[in-house]
């Protein structure tokens, strides 16, 4: 199962087709192509698959999700923590 965790656009490239996102300090490049131009700005909390920004959801939501989501890496040891984070928009079951 691939977990999709709220990031938050720390920066948006001057064509609006990449942002640098930021999960939970972790900090990666998503692409925007799948979202309407000016959809998304500096300070939005979006969900990506397999490196594509998919939908912006309220900030609101958004903590709350992060905070579910730290309660879960909270009973995890160092490295499961590190690979779920990491491997975000490596979905390996993305193809099912």
């Amino acid at each position: 199962m691939c977990l999709s965790i709220p990031s938050k656009v720390v920066k948006v490239s001057e064509d609006k087709t990449m942002c640098t996102v930021d999960t939970m300090g972790v900090q990666r490049d998503a692409n925007l192509m799948m979202m309407a131009d000016d959809d998304v700005k500096v300070g939005d909390y979006v969900l990506l698959h397999i490196g594509f920004v998919m939908n912006k959801i309220d900030e609101k939501e958004a903590l709350a999700s992060i905070d579910t989501y730290k309660e879960i890496l909270e009973i995890m040891d160092e490295d499961e923590r590190k690979q779920a984070i990491l491997e975000d928009d490596e979905c390996p079951n993305r193809g099912v």
